[in-house]
């Protein structure tokens, strides 16, 4: 069963005490970085999961050391999970609900996170339309799976309008079908 809710006035501060908290580390580290609220819960009056969603933004050469200082503060790296340019781990108990990744700078993974949250913020019609094929994928869909592929077709709308080119999209779909099928989801 997928839970979506109405949008929580409380996400945007559960994603600043997740930053400060990442930030901290990542400044002990000395990794230069910046942190992202991404995800649907970053887009004001759209449905979610209620689970927030964190790019960690660094230079390609910047990844190890971001992904060990994540790891000093109990997360679990998980690898890439089949998206080039992004690492994914899994979430100590005192940061849940959340997901973290570490993205590199300008990879296809960031330009998609960006590109959902910005035209989703910045097109209502859109945001809503979404908003109702997640509810409703959420009440029908079978398992996570089956919930990313009912809200497939409206998504790739969204980043056709983000400006991905058909092959970024094809690129996306195809990460996302090889991780629906392998049941894992960062």
């Amino acid at each position: 069963m997928v839970e979506v809710v109405e949008y929580r006035a409380e996400w945007p501060r559960r994603f600043a005490v997740l930053r400060t908290a990442y930030g901290a580390a990542l400044l002990a580290a000395g990794v230069p970085r910046r942190i992202e609220h991404v995800g649907s819960t970053a887009v004001p009056g759209l449905a979610a999961k209620p689970v927030i969603d964190v790019d960690v933004v660094v230079g390609a050469a910047d990844v190890p050391a971001a992904v060990e200082a994540l790891a000093a503060i109990g997360f679990v790296p998980r690898g890439d999970l089949g998206i080039p340019g992004r690492q994914a781990f899994r979430t100590p108990e005192r940061f849940a609900p959340s997901n973290t990744y570490v993205v590199v700078e300008g990879s296809l993974a960031l330009r998609n996170h960006l590109g959902v949250r910005e035209v989703l913020r910045a097109d209502v019609a859109l945001r809503e339309e979404y908003a109702t094929v997640k509810r409703r994928a959420a009440a029908e869909a079978l398992d996570i799976d089956d919930y990313l592929v009912r809200k497939t077709a409206v998504l790739d709308r969204v980043l056709r309008a983000a400006g991905l080119t058909d092959s970024e999209r094809a690129s996306i779909a195809d990460a996302t079908a090889g991780i629906t099928g392998r049941g894992a989801h960062g």
